[in-house]
């Protein structure tokens, strides 16, 4: 096997990894410290299409520093539907993406893009609702997770700790902006 075909996906993956210990590492700094009860932190990780959860769990290995020991990580699978990208094949994904490239032209589906983003608001708050503060939560997201990232942190209505994308793009029009409540237009995003 030549050694070179693996050289992209092992630079990509080592260039999220670290942007994410970075992102997770800056937030930690700026915050007060707060009882063991609350000082949980939350990552939501957003797989790319045609992906899994599990298939990225490895990615919490690397995060050793106490920062991460009360973390709590989750590794979500989005539903199987047709991508219309894919000839209508189905397949993981969080919302269906009608071409590739993705460009600001490209066709927009924004029901499908604000059912997901319903779902991901729900993991947020079954975790919030566990005791974890907002400030301590963050989503990061590969691809089309981090597309739904994007989308999902700009329209919760709280002020989370932060978001990181990766090879993501916005996922909507202007009249999505106009959505955005003011406490996410707080959020670091990375």
């Amino acid at each position: 096997m030549n050694l070179w075909l693996l050289a992209k996906p092992i630079a990509v993956l080592l260039v999220t990894v670290s942007s994410t210990i970075f992102l997770l590492l800056l937030s930690q700094q700026n915050q007060s410290p707060r009882p063991a009860s609350m000082a949980r932190s939350f990552v939501l990780w957003l797989h790319g299409l045609g992906d899994s959860g599990p298939a990225n769990e490895p990615i919490k290995t690397l995060f050793t520093s106490p920062e991460f020991r009360n973390t709590k990580w989750s590794f979500p699978s989005a539903p199987s539907n047709p991508v219309t990208c894919n000839y209508g094949a189905r397949m993981p994904s969080w919302f269906d993406i009608g071409e590739i490239p993705v460009t600001a032209n490209s066709p927009n589906n924004e029901s499908d893009l604000l059912k997901a983003v319903k779902s991901v608001h729900k993991m947020i708050d079954k975790e919030i609702d566990a005791g974890t503060n907002p400030s301590n939560v963050f989503v990061c997201g590969f691809s089309q997770g981090g597309a739904l990232t994007l989308a999902s942190v700009l329209l919760y209505p709280k002020t989370l700790g932060g978001a990181a994308v990766f090879s993501g793009w916005v996922p909507f029009s202007s009249s999505i902006i106009e959505q955005i409540p003011p406490e996410a237009k707080r959020n670091s995003i990375s």
